[in-house]
């Protein structure tokens, strides 16, 4: 197996993956010379997504480092289900129904344990850096006050969406998936896609409307 792998740092440093052209060949021919025992073309995609499923684990897990242990879970399943990877969807698609199916286990199991170990909504995000809402300029108290609650509210109300709805939002919103992406990893039709969406957004709208 790859020594990327296999480290518990998987997910910070990578390896080496100077035998991929990225350029000449496709996320689902790299994962074939995965398929085929290529350790190196294992490693180009850990390096290639470990920050945006990095990034959709935090979306979940509000844990920088659960989310990271979260991702390096996503990877050891992707690497331990090589031999029976078939090419019949995007790569990625393959990738964010592992994650999409861990991070779902993973909130069931830790419901309890979610108000004590959440992080601050103003704390940088584990991707960007940034906040997730910055301000043009510096914010009086006040606006920080309002900005915080707005924030609060913002996940409050995404957390207690149904849990497909959810799944789809954090994927639109945050991965910029488009409709026939999350279609795919959810497993619907692109049209009830867009009504599922449709649905989410308007149910937001409506429980946030004091704050648009």
């Amino acid at each position: 197996m790859s020594s990327v792998a296999l480290n518990h740092g998987l997910l910070a440093v990578g390896g080496s993956a100077s035998d991929v052209d990225a350029g000449a060949v496709s996320d689902a021919e790299v994962m074939l010379r995965v398929r085929e025992g290529d350790d190196a073309a294992f490693d180009y995609l850990v390096q290639k997504y470990r920050r945006p499923i990095i990034g959709f684990m935090y979306r979940m897990a509000h844990n920088p480092a659960i989310a990271e242990e979260l991702a390096q879970e996503v990877f050891l399943r992707v690497y331990r289900s090589r031999a029976n990877y078939e090419p019949s969807a995007k790569f990625s698609t393959w990738l964010y129904r592992i994650a999409t199916n861990l991070g779902v286990n993973h909130a069931r199991d830790t419901r309890h344990e979610r108000a004590e170990n959440t992080v601050n909504l103003d704390e940088p995000d584990t991707e960007t850096g940034q906040t997730l809402d910055l301000a043009d300029k510096t914010p009086t108290v006040e606006e920080e006050i309002l900005r915080r609650e707005r924030l609060a509210a913002i996940r409050q109300k995404i957390e207690a969406l149904p849990e497909r709805q959810r799944m789809a939002v954090l994927m639109h919103k945050y991965q910029q998936m488009d409709y026939r992406q999350i279609a795919e990893v959810l497993k619907l039709s692109e049209s009830a896609t867009k009504s599922l969406l449709f649905r989410a957004y308007e149910a937001l709208r409506a429980q946030l409307k004091e704050f648009v």
